[in-house]
């Protein structure tokens, strides 16, 4: 998925239907998925289809959730 995807504009968390933040894979085997830094849950994209149902998202850590922060402040 591109940054620039308009879908990313529409797609939402379906727990609290707040805006979604892209996270580009940070390894060769990381997956994308996209953030909701407000509840701290990762839903992951899996052959570029967005995976959004709540049972899909998972709790990320503390530590791991400001990595994802720090991560989305320096995307261009």
């Amino acid at each position: 998925m591109n940054p620039d995807d308009p879908l990313l504009r529409i797609l939402a968390c379906p727990l609290d239907k707040g805006p979604l933040h892209l996270v580009k894979p940070d390894g060769p085997t990381a997956p994308e998925a996209l953030y909701n830094p407000r509840l701290h849950r990762r839903y992951p994209i899996v052959d570029g289809i967005p995976q959004l149902l709540p049972s899909s998202g998972e709790q990320v850590s503390d530590d791991e959730h400001e990595a994802l922060l720090k991560r989305m402040a320096q995307r261009p």
